[in-house]
């Protein structure tokens, strides 16, 4: 499997601890934006590329990453697209089965909120790619209408569903601590905050809607 991380400027302490990913070298590509190159090289990672307008980032931490890192695309600091979002647009290069954004939780709240809009377009222009936002205490994830299996994470303890935009239709959920057949989640609903997995596997289907899915631990 091959996988894209992009890794944004927010809050170092919102990036995932890599260790608990099981990444290959030579499957894994690092794409730092803007300040997340910086907390890259901070946790001793050095990105296969980075791209940004870098305004976040003194004189002397620009010169540290134009030495460090071999490929480096510099944008314009009016632009219509966030770093981040222009990163994404980066990963997508790369042909990868999942793309997994860090560094944008916590921080500026419009920022996370593009992040959000940002990963729920892809998902849908891209199924055939998984996209995840995640921290240390958090995966975020979007749903297309469908089955989908969920496997077991003893780390991410809690699993939670809301509708993204437009209400959830005929959701089931099996497998879980508190089932469900046929209904419905509207915007503005967080009756399915909360849940667990019984088993090792469980599975959500649904047959219309965008269903914003966040697994969480303590």
């Amino acid at each position: 499997m091959k996988r894209v991380i992009v890794c944004s400027g927010g809050p170092v302490e919102e990036v995932v601890d890599f260790e608990q990913l099981p990444l290959l070298e030579e499957e894994t590509v690092f794409i730092g934006a803007d300040r997340g190159a910086l907390h890259l090289l901070a946790k001793g990672i050095t990105p296969t590329e980075v791209i940004g307008d870098f305004d976040s980032l003194t004189t002397e931490e620009f010169q540290l990453v134009k030495q460090r890192v071999s490929k480096v695309t510099v944008l314009e600091v009016e632009k219509d697209e966030t770093d981040t979002h222009i990163a994404l647009q980066k990963a997508l290069t790369y042909s990868p089965d999942e793309i997994i954004l860090t560094g944008v939780t916590g921080g500026r709240l419009d920022h996370y909120e593009a992040s959000l809009h940002d990963i729920c377009r892809l998902q849908m222009d891209h199924s055939d790619i998984l996209f995840y936002i995640q921290n240390n205490q958090n995966i975020i994830q979007f749903l297309l209408p469908g089955s989908h299996e969920i496997k077991q994470d003893e780390h991410y303890k809690y699993i939670s569903f809301f509708s993204f935009g437009e209400k959830v239709e005929k959701i089931s959920l099996t497998g879980f601590l508190y089932n469900v057949t046929d209904e419905i989640i509207t915007v503005g609903n967080a009756k399915f905050t909360s849940n667990e997995l019984k088993g090792r596997t469980s599975t959500i289907s649904f047959i219309a809607g965008i269903c914003l899915m966040i697994r969480s631990s303590d």
